[in-house]
This record gives structure tokens, sequence and C-alpha cells, in this order.
């Protein structure tokens, strides 16, 4: 399956989340966000913006679910808020018998992803998230990443997000 790839950079967490909100607008039931990113790239804060675009709540928190590793918030699709950063392997990650997530009604957020790449779906919208002055290539690996000699801004997230083309 072809992807079409965005590049977008935001300059702190409210165009980021003003980004997740865009995003969140064109999703439907079904789909699969794969977040992939190092540790503080902002993962969460992007889902709090899909939260947004999808329809939940203003007051209502949208928060990492690292230690509990899976929120659920009702919008006008529900949403599958997961964390897989805290599992060690595979088989662990099979246990949580997320394929009812994947496949149910709602949508599918999963933060480090890349542990579980092998299991997502072809149709997964795949997001790279890294921080700083980095260069984005066609061909991202996040090995390949190339950071410039200028001090590392915390605020500057590059976004990568490749869409699967239908055939």
């Amino acid at each position: 399956m072809k992807n079409k790839k965005e590049i977008f950079i935001t300059e702190n967490p409210d165009e980021t989340q003003a980004l997740g909100e865009k995003l969140g607008k064109t999703l439907k039931q079904g789909d699969v966000i794969a977040l992939i990113g190092d540790l503080g790239t902002g993962k969460t804060c992007l889902t709090q913006g899909i939260a947004r675009g999808v329809g939940i709540a203003p007051n209502e928190i949208v928060s990492s679910p690292s230690y509990i590793l899976i929120n659920e918030y009702n919008g006008t699709i529900p949403i599958y808020h997961i964390d897989l950063y805290r599992l060690e392997n595979s088989k662990e990650i099979a246990e949580l018998g997320l394929s009812e997530y994947i496949e149910g009604d709602g949508i599918c957020i999963i933060e480090w992803a890349e542990r579980m790449a092998d299991a997502l779906p072809d149709t997964s919208i795949k997001i790279h998230i890294t921080l700083g002055e980095t260069n984005i290539s066609d061909n991202y690996n996040a090995a390949d990443a190339l950071i410039s000699e200028s001090p590392v801004d915390e605020n500057i997230r590059h976004i990568q997000i490749q869409h699967p083309i239908p055939r």
C-alpha cells in the first residue's frame, strides 16, 4: 500500500495541539493512529489535539496512559488511547488484547507504536515526531535524523504523517 507523506513543524505545544485537532476532524471510526517518537517528543500533546478534533469535551482531561496502558474517551467517536512504553516485549503486548480496540468502533491512538509494528494494520496512519532542529527526509529513519549544531529547541516538533492511500 502506498503512503502519502506530509511534514509539519510546530513551534510550541499549542501549535502541536492545533495540528492534532485538524487531524482529529478528519478521522473516522476504525482509524488507527500509530505515534512514533522518543520520550517527551509530544505524542500525548498531539493526542490531546486529536481528541478535541474528534469532539472530546474541552473540560475532559486527556492524559498519557503510561501507567494504566489504555484510556478511553467519549467524543462523537470513541477514542482508545494506548501507551506501550512500559511493556517489555511482544508477548506482553499480545496479552493486552489490543485487536478488540484496533478493530473496534472507535479511533485507536497508540503511543510507542513501533513496539508492535508487525501487528499494526496496513491502514494505520503513522506519525513520527522528533524534537528540535531535525531534517526529516522522504525515507525517514529515526537513526538517520540529522540534528543541527545549534542547541535543541525543546518546543520545536517535526511531525511526519504517513497516510495510507487506498488502492
